[in-house]
């Protein structure tokens, strides 16, 4: 089976695999930005990877569900979790679930889809009308993409669109008179290549609010 017959699942359990961890370990900076001065509740966390957001959301006090693709990267969170304490853990509710396919059930607080990008065929547009869908009246959800890829990424795919925050607002499909739009920007992210080498990556920041 070549790369390109693989699932988006067996893309990323094969990503994850590659290594003993992937990302940082550390919430992603705009979750912590937007989210230190809401008060705790139920928080839905798309995407939640190797579970540095769910972690911290639950340190705050949240009741998270975290979902994944890849069962490699939830076993991990899952293990990450149980070593921040027993307070943490149960907090979290971690789910394997292919958002193309089905949705966490439910109504939440907070619904975060922070860096939601495949190189597969996956449904992004849909999935966050489904995210919209899921917030309860009064809660919030929290979109954070990249704007291009990063600079040291040579294998561009030309058929891959990284949308502005005025187009994650437009497919949101809002309903008028339902919705607060609290934050539509773009921003730089500084980072290190993996020569060592500061770069910057421009991103995109959504944040709405379901009208109680």
């Amino acid at each position: 089976m070549t790369t390109d017959e693989l699932s988006d699942e067996e893309s990323w359990n094969n990503r994850y695999s590659e290594s003993a961890q992937i990302w940082s370990g550390r919430p992603n900076v705009v979750l912590v930005q937007e989210t230190t001065d809401l008060r705790p509740g139920r928080a839905l966390d798309l995407g939640c990877g190797e579970g540095a957001d769910a972690i911290w959301l639950a340190g705050q006090g949240w009741q998270v569900t975290a979902v994944d693709i890849s069962t490699v990267a939830l076993a991990r969170a899952a293990a990450h979790a149980t070593a921040s304490g027993e307070a943490v853990a149960g907090r979290i509710d971690w789910q394997h679930c292919d958002l193309g396919k089905t949705f966490p059930e439910g109504s939440y607080d907070l619904v975060s889809a922070q860096f939601l990008h495949s190189l597969g065929d996956m449904p992004r547009e849909e999935i966050l009308r489904k995210a919209a869908d899921a917030v309860a009246p009064g809660g919030i959800l929290l979109i954070e993409g990249h704007l291009s890829f990063p600079s040291w990424e040579h294998n561009h795919h030309p058929d891959i669109h990284f949308p502005t925050p005025e187009e994650v607002i437009a497919d949101l499909k809002l309903s008028e008179g339902e919705w607060e739009i609290l934050l539509s920007q773009t921003h730089p992210r500084e980072h290190t290549s993996p020569d060592g080498h500061p770069s910057s990556r421009p991103d995109a920041t959504v944040k709405v609010r379901r009208l109680p």
